[in-house]
């Protein structure tokens, strides 16, 4: 049993009386309670996703990005993201209850995208990419991770090169990404455009790089090639990579080299 103040919001009240006790202890409450009826639908989306703390504070990354920047690339662009998308979700909740990766595969559409296509990949996309990057990182990855990029692309240096010249050939907005091809079980540089992203072929994404020009404008101006080697040679995360590839491998038998969990 529950009582209340006829005054007080049904959100207030226990919502667990019956009829009866609706109208015997709570006689102002019949509006409420046909107000809470009507809003069982929309009441069961009340937030989807939230706004993912990159794995360090915001200064780490300096000298090579800015507190600056991650102020206005996460806590800006990157809020906008998860927020636009949960206002989206609101309004449609034929989408409730999909993982995020789920969710980008559906509204991807096979190649037509759906309105919240965008806002998912790109809330996905900046999580992944926060997590692509370490204080202290860059070099040369270790162990199994470098002989599966030298088996799959010749070198390190090739890759290397092959990376710098997709990022710096990527045309407008968009996204650098080594990936792991499932059926060729193969490591290939992929470029996309705007938010999509590896997923929504079944690409196994491993790093990224985010070639929006908020991503370096504030730090780097118009000097992407500047940008991207910085990336490449202090804040690529080859530990993160490396757990990412060992996870893969339960979906891809890439045979020899095998991956080693750090």
């Amino acid at each position: 049993m529950a009582s209340c103040s006829s005054s007080a919001p049904f959100a207030s009240c226990h919502l667990y009386v019956n009829d009866f006790c609706w109208e015997l202890k709570c006689p102002g409450l019949s509006h409420w309670k046909a107000q809470f009826l009507r809003s069982q639908r929309a009441s069961k989306v009340l937030a989807y996703y939230s706004l993912k703390v990159p794995p360090y504070k915001l200064d780490a990354l300096e000298p090579y990005l800015s507190r600056r920047t991650l102020e206005i690339h996460w806590g800006k662009h990157h809020r906008n993201y998860v927020e636009g998308l949960n206002k989206q979700l609101e309004k449609n909740d034929v989408l409730y209850g999909h993982t995020l990766d789920e969710l980008i595969k559906v509204t991807y559409n096979s190649g037509n995208p759906l309105p919240e296509f965008n806002n998912a990949a790109q809330v996905w996309n900046h999580d992944f990419f926060w997590e692509s990057m370490q204080p202290g990182g860059g070099n040369v990855p270790k162990l199994g991770l470098l002989e599966q990029i030298e088996k799959d692309f010749g070198s390190f240096t090739n890759f290397r090169e092959k990376f710098v010249e997709a990022a710096l050939t990527l045309f407008g907005s968009g996204w650098v990404w080594l990936v792991l091809k499932r059926r060729e079980r193969r490591l290939v540089m992929v470029k996309t455009s705007n938010a999509v992203n590896p997923l929504v072929w079944d690409d196994i994404p491993i790093i990224c790089l985010d070639m929006w020009e908020h991503a370096y404008y504030l730090d780097y101006k118009n000097d992407k090639g500047k940008y991207v080697n910085v990336f490449m040679n202090h804040l690529v995360s080859w530990n993160a990579a490396a757990g990412r590839m060992a996870r893969a491998e339960a979906f891809v038998n890439l045979g020899e080299p095998r991956i080693p969990v750090a």
